[in-house]
């Protein structure tokens, strides 16, 4: 328990000690802390921010931005900055503060390349060097600082593009991939008449042959192509040899200083290259070059500016002195650069193969993988291809089962069909031979139809002849009987006058004696008329008994033609009958008037009523008498009149046609 609160006691006064102690260094730190002023350093991919302390010189920030970087081919950079229109370096040797620079906060710096190598392979040993020197010259290119032919620049931006995207892929590189980057300047894109796409589609044909090149490998391949460049690395000012005029141009490189004229910045007029110039010295804005040579003439110009000479003098130090120690034997610094920069470069190169064949191996291996895919889906596209044909198959043998079971059953009821056609086909042949028998047996009915028909013509014309000589020797008998009464008469009425009165209460016996008195002589020829009655009646049976024959016989062909026309609706015979009948009415074309009939309905339907009136014989007159209520006697004709018609309609259900055939009185025939 004791120790316990012994502890609490001694961490209690430990921390205070430790607040003491802090709160002393902080105050000591507040009095020791410099003054500081903020500065902002762009590079030519990023900003970044310091605080540098007054008393820091150029090179203070410079090797704290080189630093920060992680640059140590320091030599090739300065930082820059603007001040009243003109671009200005800052000096190393001099306080940041006393410098003429601009009064910002922060003060902004640009970290550029100063001074260019000869030869970009050699010279450039880190890859953070080689970076910024490709962002800096494509700028000078895109800017037009520095001119490029069109089909220079398409080959540059097709290695920017290899630079920034790596190897083409078409799958991820669709079109319109670069249409967010400026890759060529607009003076090409304003000298063609071409579309992004145009463009686009040109350097992807260049950017598509760089597979396999590193991202360093291309940014060097783009400072190989662009050290050739004739504005490449080439600081110009105006100049004049005049004071009062500028019609020339100085230019100033890592080869040494050329004079341009004010229109042609590619083809130098002079140059003067560095292992050939002994001194350069300015006094105000006279610059003057010395010759190493001291036979040759010394150069003078004048500048606009003292400023101007400054930078120039500081430019042609710069240069020269890159120049000298290029042609020197390397620092031990320098040599470890470049013993680093060539390990850092095998190292790469064979990381870069061992990346290659990894990448090979795994594009065979993705190729193979797909391969491998595209065969299982094509296994599996043929397993379910034949799963199909086999549930196919499957399907086509139940419906084959299906199609033989029924034609099995067809076949079956086709059998049947067959036999019960082969009954049908013996069934209608022999109708067809009860056809043919029928239809000779009809012909034969047909003809003896036809005879009969032919005969009762015959008949007809003998009757109406004997009817003729009937009805004269009828004319004269009733004539004779007439003048035999009308002379018994007049005798009666001489003889007894009481009987003429009275006629019939003369004796039977007197009734029919001849009376010869007064030279009259009275022959009624009792016989002959007698004889003459028993005939006409005797004919007129005759003719009753053949007419209800032939009436018979009319009824039974009728009956059969009904029959027949019913079996020929069925066979197809139908006309065949219609020319039987037609053939039968033409027949019975030949008999007289008093004999046709006919019925306008369906069928025929022949009636002969009364061929002869039953009214009773007249001894006396030996010839019937007409009743007028009983028959129709023709009007304002003569009894003896022929072909006499008489129609009128019976009944309300059917309409029926009566026709009175009358030769004479004593043959009459409705139908």
């Amino acid at each position: 328990m004791l120790f316990s609160f012994g502890r609490d006691c001694y961490a209690v006064g430990r921390c205070s000690y430790l607040d003491k102690l802090q709160n002393m260094s902080i105050r000591g730190l507040k009095k020791k802390q410099p003054k500081t002023f903020k500065v902002k350093v762009v590079t030519m991919d990023a900003e970044m921010e310091f605080s540098c302390e007054m008393k820091w010189k150029g090179k203070d920030l410079f090797d704290l931005v080189c630093r920060a970087l992680g640059l140590r081919e320091t030599w090739f950079f300065g930082l820059q900055y603007t001040i009243k229109g003109m671009c200005t370096w800052l000096k190393m040797d001099k306080k940041v503060l006393d410098q003429e620079i601009p009064k910002e906060d922060p003060i902004s710096f640009r970290f550029l390349a100063k001074f260019y190598p000869e030869k970009v392979e050699e010279e450039l040993l880190q890859e953070i060097t080689q970076h910024l020197f490709f962002l800096q010259v494509k700028k000078q290119i895109l800017d037009e600082e520095i001119y490029c032919s069109p089909e220079a620049t398409v080959l540059l931006a097709s290695y920017a593009v290899q630079a920034k995207y790596g190897d083409y892929d078409p799958n991820f590189h669709e079109p319109g991939f670069l249409a967010n980057d400026e890759l060529l300047p607009k003076r090409v894109l304003r000298q063609y008449q071409l579309t992004a796409e145009m463009w686009e589609e040109k350097i992807t044909a260049w950017y598509a042959e760089h597979r396999g090149i590193a991202r360093d490998e291309a940014e060097m391949n783009y400072l190989k192509i662009a050290q050739d460049l004739e504005m490449y690395g080439v600081n110009y000012f105006p100049i004049a040899q005049s004071k009062n005029h500028t019609d020339l141009l100085l230019g100033v490189d890592a080869k040494g200083i050329h004079i341009y004229s004010i229109n042609n910045r590619f083809s130098p007029n002079k140059s003067f290259e560095w292992s050939a110039i002994r001194n350069i010295s300015y006094s105000e804005k006279e610059l003057t070059i010395k010759p190493l040579d001291k036979k040759a003439e010394v150069f003078k110009f004048f500048s606009s500016q003292l400023k101007v000479n400054k930078l120039i003098l500081q430019l042609c130090i710069g240069n020269h002195d890159l120049f000298m120690r290029r042609r020197k034997v390397d620092s031990i610094e320098i040599q470890q650069m470049k013993a680093q920069a060539r390990e850092e470069k095998a190292r790469k190169k064979m990381e870069n193969q061992r990346l290659a064949r990894e990448k090979q191996l795994r594009e065979e291996a993705e190729r193979a993988k797909e391969e491998l895919e595209r065969r299982l889906f094509q296994l599996e596209d043929e397993a379910r291809q034949a799963n199909e044909a086999l549930l196919r198959s499957q399907e086509a043998a139940e419906l084959l089962a299906e199609k033989a079971q029924i034609a099995e059953e067809e076949a079956k009821l086709l059998a049947q069909s067959a036999a019960e056609a082969e009954q049908e086909r013996q069934r209608l042949e022999i109708t067809a031979l009860k056809t043919k028998e029928e239809k000779r047996l009809m012909e034969q009915k047909m003809r003896e139809a036809e005879l009969i028909a032919v005969k009762l013509v015959k008949e007809s014309d003998r009757r109406a002849k004997e009817a003729e000589h009937l009805k004269q020797d009828l004319h004269e008998a009733r004539e004779a009987e007439r003048k035999a009464k009308q002379k018994l008469l007049d005798v009666t009425r001489l003889n007894y006058p009481h009987v003429a009165r009275y006629p019939h209460h003369l004796p039977a016996d007197t009734r029919d004696v001849n009376f010869d008195k007064g030279s009259v002589k009275l022959d009624l020829k009792d016989i002959d008329l007698k004889r003459l009655s028993f005939e006409i009646e005797r004919e007129r049976l005759d003719y009753l008994d053949k007419s209800k024959r032939f009436e018979d016989r009319l009824k039974e062909l009728k009956s059969e033609i009904h029959a027949l026309k019913l079996e020929e609706k069925q066979t197809g015979l139908y006309s065949h009958w219609n020319e039987v009948l037609g053939s039968l009415d033409r027949s019975l074309g030949h008999v007289p008037s008093w004999m046709k009939t006919f019925e306008a309905v369906d069928s025929l339907d022949i009636n002969f009523q009364r061929p002869f009136p039953a009214y009773p014989l007249n001894t006396t007159s030996s010839w019937p008498c007409t009743n007028k209520n009983q028959y129709m006697e023709p009007v304002g004709k003569s009894p003896f009149q022929t072909d006499t018609l008489v129609a009128s309609n019976v009944g309300t259900g059917t309409r029926k046609q009566i026709v009175k055939v009358q030769q004479h009185d004593s043959d009459v025939i409705y139908i």
